[in-house]
């Protein structure tokens, strides 16, 4: 079953200046089936919102760990929870 969840998840690195955003809203769109968004934090973090398929989030938070991510992530932080919806797509906010 692949049931839709809510994943939040805060990016930790060198991630603001470098397209991180935008990478991170065109992976979701390729992967398909995500809503949400990616936001620069005043601390420098990342945060992202993704609504969607489980196995579909997780794709996301894979990459978002992986190395082929813009700038240097040192780490990523997720939460999980029930999709709370309104969102049109996925965008850069």
């Amino acid at each position: 079953m692949n049931e839709e969840v809510r994943l939040t998840a805060w990016v930790r690195g060198r991630v603001q200046g470098v397209g991180f955003r935008w990478f991170t809203r065109a992976n979701a769109l390729e992967i398909g089936g995500l809503t949400g968004f990616a936001l620069n934090l005043e601390d420098g973090r990342v945060q992202v919102v993704a609504e969607g398929p489980r196995e579909n989030c997780h794709r996301l938070l894979d990459w978002l760990r992986s190395a082929d991510t813009p700038g240097r992530v040192d780490g990523v932080t997720e939460i999980w929870g029930t999709p709370r919806g309104g969102y049109a797509g996925f965008a850069m906010r």
